[in-house]
């Protein structure tokens, strides 16, 4: 079976989750992802994100998730996901992925989260590790 609907509807829960307040399940201060500043557009439209990850903890997989948008705040492409370590040290990230329709050079808005699915009850749940949201600059390579 191909990861990518798994990681298409991870990336998507923990985009509706996001909007969420944070309340006692809210990661700990010592888990974070940041986002280079810059991101990478090829020629044929495939666009590379890249950033850093710490966590710990993960009982269950655990995925770096990264969307990316440009000119309407509604319209998310999702750009890959990675597996992710939780061993506490500081890993880096890159996510790569064509998106549905063309991004162009110039600014551009991320979200990025370390999310876990844990195994609780039998049913693999989202945890949250980390997320952060800032905008960029895509560069064509």
């Amino acid at each position: 079976m191909s990861m990518r609907p798994v990681l298409g509807a991870a990336a998507g829960a923990a985009l509706l989750l996001l909007a969420a307040p944070a309340g006692p399940a809210a990661a700990d201060p010592y888990e974070t992802v940041t986002v280079d500043p810059v991101g990478r557009i090829a020629a044929d439209g495939t666009v590379t994100l890249s950033g850093t990850y710490r966590c710990t903890g993960g009982t269950g997989p655990v995925f770096v998730s990264s969307s990316v948008g440009q000119d309407s705040p509604s319209v998310r492409h999702g750009i890959g996901g990675t597996r992710a370590l939780c061993d506490g040290l500081e890993h880096a990230w890159a996510n790569t992925g064509k998106p549905s329709s063309a991004l162009k050079p110039g600014a551009a808005h991320v979200e990025v989260t370390v999310m876990e699915l844990s195994p609780d009850g039998g049913i693999p749940l989202p945890r949250f590790h980390a997320a952060q949201r800032q905008d960029i600059t895509l560069t064509q390579s």
